[in-house]
């Protein structure tokens, strides 16, 4: 819920900073069109924008909140949701007599924070990204969600630091705030290779993000000082013999607590329904607390790109309302400038458009939904965590032998079976996995960037995060490694940014510290087996889920661009948006229109490339070359649903 934006400043606040950052919250409106607040002293200035969904006639932000003996000492802007907030509130009254103002989850945040310090979040089960200024000692607090469900945009100079939930306002400061609009060349190379751009980088030099488990301090004049205070760890143990079902039960009654606490709102909550096991499992809890629960889906008139049916049959046999949109090329094409201006950096995952459709369709019914995000990171979903078995013969190969299963790959022609395995296998498991996205290799990136830099590689992301799994099995490094790339880059940026879009809030419950105290203790052998994913997550959710949905495989809400960009749907649209931008100095236009044309004609499957390169073009056309001018309508809803 809600957009926030920030302005400490190193010189003091003036009328124009203060006009500014009113100006700039233009920006975020669709996060939050049910009210609108600033608030300003000395040093620093807040602006808010809010989604009403927790007690809707007060918890008004910028808010502001003290102890009895200094009521007004602490400022605070909040996006998310904190779901145990009315535990948090009961037992701060208790212990150390903290009243309040308000019903809402923001007080419970300051009241945390004014008696237990940073440890604060450590106790908050939820998602956020929020900023407490404290007026006493001068010290502004931001903090972000263990997952990176909510997001937190930083640039810093001489003039002071902006925050804020989108890097769009933060764009709009620029001038007063003395920032850069250069862009960052290995940001590029980076989105290039892996489909998003990895925290803590966006394609701006100048701003950064906030990165995901972390907080940071500061005062006027002072860079932030970022501290981890959460990092995922796995462990393997197996279950001791005899306690499986026990285990399954745990799990079991852990995300049906999640789900009992994402279902909090003072208006109506629905859920997003694939046909896949992770968002039915929500769903079919959710029904629980509100036996009028909507379920909405979507899909295309392709067949076989559509999980539209199954996800009716789950419906149907869970007992809720469900609705369907279907997505044509057209809408499709056309809604792509606007989706982009929303994501801040470019997101080349194809998904993020149905899910744009079903999220603005969703919002005509309720203001919030649930999701099955996070399920596979946590529990071992991915069909390519299954790849450690395929390459276990590799395992024990010397480099030398390595380099000559390389070059035997090499020389294979493409579409040789064996070629694939041979040259996965010829790499160490840091070489080969860097997460789901899986573009451009050397020698295409070569092609296609104007400025290649070999030195750039997706190392320069993934080794600190492999370096903290040391000695683990293969298949659980896999899962840390999309916790802090895949997971919080694509799945998260997208799920914010496209239902924020639409002033809609998306709740993921399996993204829950409670869940998460589960998921982290299940063995190897519960969540991949020679059959199955997530073994332990089905066998817990044996009579939640219907059996026809248990054990299907995960599909999602497939795309069919590879068809599309061949055909009279969205290549000549493609050949357009080459031709028409103005990225010469950073692509090789004419290698890109090569590679549109060998996809048409059939040479090879190009559709992920093409798409990856196509979304920078559009994103480049409205963010640098202001020549793509998105139409953003004002938002306009009823403050409850």
């Amino acid at each position: 819920m809600c957009g926030l934006l920030g302005f400490l400043t190193s010189n003091g606040t003036t009328p124009d900073a203060v006009a500014a950052v009113d100006s700039a919250m233009h920006c975020l409106r669709h996060r939050g069109p049910d009210d609108h607040g600033t608030w300003h002293d000395d040093d620093i200035v807040f602006g808010f924008n809010r989604l009403s969904l927790i007690d809707l006639e007060h918890s008004h932000q910028p808010l502001i909140w003290g102890p009895p003996e200094s009521p007004d000492r602490y400022a605070l802007t909040f996006n998310g949701e904190i779901y145990n907030y009315l535990e948090l509130r009961a037992e701060l009254a208790e212990k150390h007599g903290a009243t309040y103002r308000t019903e809402g989850d923001g007080e419970a945040i300051v009241a945390a924070f004014h008696y237990w310090g940073a440890d604060a979040v450590r106790r908050l089960r939820g998602m956020f990204g929020f900023a407490i200024w404290d007026t006493e000692k001068r010290e502004l607090f931001i903090a972000r969600d263990p997952f990176g469900i909510k997001p937190m945009f930083i640039a810093t100079s001489a003039n002071g630091t902006v925050f804020g939930s989108e890097k769009k306002s933060i764009l709009e400061l620029g001038p007063l705030l003395g920032i850069s609009d250069a862009l960052d060349p290995r940001a590029i190379e980076h989105y290039t290779v892996l489909q998003y751009v990895p925290e803590p980088e966006t394609l701006h030099a100048d701003i950064r993000r906030l990165e995901s488990g972390s907080y940071a301090t500061l005062t006027p004049g002072t860079a932030p000082r970022v501290t981890r205070y959460f990092t995922p760890k796995f462990d393997v143990r197996p279950f001791a013999p005899g306690t499986e079902a026990a285990r399954y039960r745990e799990i079991g009654a852990a995300l049906e607590d999640s789900v009992a606490k994402h279902m909090r709102a003072d208006v109506t909550v629905g859920s997003f329904l694939s046909g896949g096991i992770d968002s039915t499992a929500i769903a079919a809890l959710a029904i629980r607390h509100n036996p009028k629960l909507i379920t909405f889906t979507t899909g295309f008139e392709r067949q076989g790109y559509s999980e539209v049916d199954v996800a009716a049959e789950s419906a149907e046999a869970i007992g809720a309302r469900h609705i369907v949109k279907t997505v044509s090329p057209e809408e499709f094409a056309n809604a792509i400038p606007e989706i982009v201006w929303y994501l801040d950096d470019p997101v080349a995952d194809p998904a993020l458009v149905p899910l744009y459709f079903v999220a603005k369709e969703a919002r005509k019914h309720v203001k919030v939904v649930l999701s099955g995000e996070g399920a596979d990171e946590l529990f071992g979903g991915y069909t390519i965590y299954r790849e450690p078995l395929s390459l276990k013969p590799f395992e024990r190969l010397t480099p030398g032998l390595r380099r000559a299963a390389a070059r035997m790959s090499d020389k294979m022609p493409d579409g040789r079976r064996g070629k694939s395995l041979l040259n996965r296998g010829s790499m160490t498991l840091e070489e080969r996995y860097y997460g789901n996205a899986r573009s451009f290799n050397d020698a295409q990136l070569r092609a296609v960037l104007r400025d290649f830099r070999p030195e750039w590689t997706h190392q320069d992301v993934t080794a600190p995060i492999y370096a903290q799994s040391l000695g683990w099995d293969p298949v659980t490094r896999m899962q840390h490694l999309d916790l802090f790339t895949w997971l919080r880059g694509d799945i998260l940026v997208k799920a914010d940014k496209i239902t924020m879009a639409n002033s809609l809030e998306l709740r993921v419950p399996f993204l829950d510290s409670e869940v998460f105290r589960v998921a982290e203790q299940v063995p190897l052998e519960q969540r991949i087996t020679k059959d199955t994913t997530k073994y332990a997550l089905r066998q817990a959710l044996e009579g939640i889920v219907p059996g026809h949905v248990l054990h299907r495989a995960k599909l999602g809400f497939p795309v069919p661009l590879r068809h599309w960009l061949a055909g009279p749907e969205l290549f000549d649209w493609a050949h357009q948006q080459i031709v028409e931008s103005q990225t010469d100095h950073l692509l090789n236009k004419p290698a890109i229109t090569k590679m549109l044309d060998d996809h048409r004609a059939g040479v090879s499957d190009h559709s992920r490339r093409l798409w990856t390169v196509l979304v920078f073009m559009i994103w480049h056309g409205i963010f640098v070359e202001e020549r793509i001018v998105p139409n953003i309508q004002e938002p306009a809803y009823p403050v409850a649903l």
